[in-house]
């Protein structure tokens, strides 16, 4: 039996105008009327879903959320019982990187708040600091205090930007971080020991759930890690081909060993 469901928030439990559908709301309610754990799983902070965990009655300590793509764990309450953030030296090297290869960027703080270095702020890092319902910050790393918490740095840019300098942002920082194009426009780089698959494991451990015990659904190439740790997994018909040809391969391997 089913005990704790993970899904993704947008392109997932959102439809294209970002709204949550009403069969969707029903079946989340009907689930959580039986005791079942729904835990909402998103590259974004808190206060990017803060709205659709008030929509759906998860604002309590007994439900739980996943933000910053993992790096964060946290009630309905926003009581956090996880944070794992970037080292202050790979936040320098990331603002470095942006100049160096003209590409936006921004970093995202425990605060929700969006933080970047680039004077001419692209329309994706607005439309983020926007979407997130936070506040937009012009700082150069050096302007920060030196407790700044940094959970996770964004190259937010056109495609075809992002599609040239993917191999390079993984080859010089994924050595020594999480590294993943969450979405179309988002590259993002994380602490090294975060993924949405790692913290579904460790809220699953805690809450004592076992594998067949958990569901994940998602769309894109961030939520394959919580494809493998869930027993029953879901992917979006409009999901990306990498989300859908890896869950093909685990359908696979189950039959492999029937």
């Amino acid at each position: 039996m089913i005990k704790l469901v993970a899904v993704d928030v947008y392109d997932t439990l959102l439809n294209s105008q970002g709204k949550i559908l009403e069969s969707s709301r029903e079946a989340i309610t009907k689930a959580i009327s039986k005791n079942v754990k729904v835990v909402l799983s998103s590259g974004r902070p808190y206060a990017g879903v803060k709205k659709f965990i008030d929509e759906l009655a998860l604002n309590n300590n007994n439900q739980y959320v996943i933000t910053f793509n993992g790096a964060v764990i946290e009630t309905g309450l926003h009581v956090k019982l996880l944070e794992k953030c970037l080292s202050a030296k790979t936040y320098e090297a990331i603002d470095k990187f942006s100049q160096k290869n003209k590409v936006f960027y921004n970093i995202v703080n425990a605060d929700s708040q969006i933080i970047t270095s680039n004077l001419n702020v692209s329309r994706i890092t607005v439309t983020q600091a926007w979407e997130n319902n936070a506040g937009l910050l012009i700082r150069k790393p050096q302007d920060l205090s030196s407790n700044e918490t940094v959970i996770k740095a964004v190259f937010g840019d056109e495609k075809e930007k992002l599609d040239k300098i993917e191999a390079e942002v993984k080859h010089v920082f994924g050595q020594d971080n999480y590294v993943v194009r969450a979405a179309v426009n988002f590259l993002e780089v994380m602490h090294a020991n975060v993924n949405k698959g790692i913290a579904l494991q460790y809220l699953a451990q805690k809450l004592n759930y076992k594998t067949e015990e958990i569901m994940a659904i998602g769309d894109e190439r961030n939520d394959i890690p919580m494809f493998q740790v869930a027993g029953t997994s879901v992917v979006m018909d409009n999901g990306s081909a990498e989300a859908k040809n890896k869950l093909t391969m685990k359908l696979h391997q189950m039959i492999k060993m029937v």
